[in-house]
């Protein structure tokens, strides 16, 4: 079979791609997953960045927009329908990329280091210098490139990867850009509430007046 050149895939795809190739591994005596499972998956708080809540009918189209890419097959034995992967054979890449890739699209960028350390349930590398030379691999892909090495961080030693299936990674820049969006986003929003504050104070005052008028109103 000849590898494909992916199309973007969605955060939810990723993360849906990425949950049933660790299971595959790490529970191999409930894999091919269920729906439930994959969802559960899909929103652990641990072994996650970022954090996702992604709901059934979140799930199951990005299983049927998946599918649609031969990326995952449906089995349909059984009293409710499974799911497994099928990275392997559609990208045409040997079990130790496909743990690496795996794992970043779970955890999101990483050093050599990292992943090594990340990946052991998935696969054993026998060395930092293994896992950098899948990676150049994965970055080299004839068909087009599934991993990049970011720039260097300040104050880092070493580089991190990131995965391509969701497009180009943003740059420090747009990541400074969208930190410092947030952080004025937090502050409108803490000037808002301090303005509800006031208004509340205030009404109750009006409230304690009102009741103080009533009986001599009644007088």
């Amino acid at each position: 079979m000849t590898a494909i050149s992916l199309p973007t895939l969605s955060a939810v795809e990723v993360r849906v791609l990425g949950v049933l190739a660790e299971k595959q591994r790490t529970v191999p005596d409930t894999y091919p997953l269920t729906l439930n499972t994959l969802v559960a998956g899909c929103n652990q708080k641990t072994s996650r960045e970022p954090v996702m809540e992604v709901s059934d009918a979140q799930a199951q189209q990005a299983l049927d927009s998946l599918r649609a890419k031969s990326l995952i097959i449906e089995s349909s034995g059984g009293r409710v329908p499974r799911y497994e992967h099928n990275i392997e054979r559609v990208l045409q890449i040997p079990t130790p990329s496909a743990a690496l890739l795996a794992v970043l699209m779970l955890r999101g960028p990483q050093t050599a280091g990292e992943l090594r350390i990340n990946c052991d349930r998935l696969h054993k590398f026998t060395d930092i210098s293994a896992v950098e030379g899948f990676l150049r691999e994965l970055a080299e892909r004839p068909d087009g490139s599934l991993v990049v090495e970011l720039p260097r961080q300040p104050g880092s030693r070493e580089n991190r990867w990131a995965h391509l299936l969701c497009g180009a990674p943003p740059t420090p820049t747009e990541q400074h850009a969208a930190a410092g969006s947030r952080s004025n986003e937090a502050g409108d929003l803490a000037v808002l509430r301090s303005r509800v504050d006031a208004l509340e104070a205030r009404v109750a005052e009006l409230h304690a007046l009102i009741a103080a008028l009533q009986p001599g109103q009644k007088r």
